[in-house]
């Protein structure tokens, strides 16, 4: 299902990207839609990673461990100790 956007921008912004999408042989809708979609793919994958990592890292740090006692337990675990 496809679905609008309304935003308010700058004139001078709205112009200046309209020349520049021009440029490309693309519409704004076309352009706007290109920098919306990449920007999700790099952001929320990124994100997530980093949420999940910072988690980790925090529980972690509550049990009393440290960055130098991850690889020990990974072993462990892959031992199955």
């Amino acid at each position: 299902m496809v679905s609008q956007i309304l935003i308010r921008v700058d004139k001078d912004l709205k112009d200046r990207f309209q020349r520049l999408s021009r440029t490309e042989q693309k519409s704004v809708n076309e352009k706007v839609r290109e920098l919306m979609e990449e920007y999700v793919k790099d952001h929320n994958m990124e994100a997530a990673m980093r949420s999940l990592w910072d988690e980790i890292g925090q529980s972690l740090q509550k049990k009393g461990y440290r960055a130098s006692d991850v690889n020990k337990k990974i072993r462990e675990v892959r031992s199955g100790r």
